[in-house]
């Protein structure tokens, strides 16, 4: 399929992308975490979007599948009112401030950037940091 974006246009393979954003989806949906640490790398290494395309796509595409898991969350029990109360309102604000630093760093500065966080993940999740 082609997207244009902004009078570029880019070839995506949708099945690629469809198949890794719903198993994305499934597993950051059981594991409780945004899934945009594997929604980015998906976006820019499997279908081979520029960083500009992929921040608000991840995040629409991540906002959906949060909003339907919190409620989930909510429904079993597993929900905390007042973390999420002091979370959202820094979410909100990150959320305007980061687009404006990303567009005045290098891509490569902003990928390496996630690349540690990514680590830093991980590292988290196995247990190690």
């Amino acid at each position: 399929m082609k997207v244009e974006f902004w009078g570029q246009e880019f070839k995506v393979n949708m099945f690629v992308g469809c198949t890794g954003g719903f198993l994305i989806a499934v597993l950051s949906s059981m594991f409780g975490f945004g899934g945009g640490p594997f929604m980015v790398p998906l976006m820019t290494v499997a279908l081979r979007l520029p960083m500009y395309v992929v921040v608000g796509s991840s995040l629409l595409a991540i906002f959906f599948n949060t909003s339907i898991s919190t409620m989930r969350h909510y429904q079993f029990g597993n929900f905390d009112l007042i973390f999420f109360l002091a979370m959202f309102p820094a979410a909100i604000l990150g959320g305007y401030i980061a687009p404006q630093i990303a567009k005045r760093v290098s891509p490569t500065i902003v990928k390496r950037i996630a690349c540690v966080g990514l680590v830093l993940l991980a590292l988290n999740l196995l247990g190690i940091y």
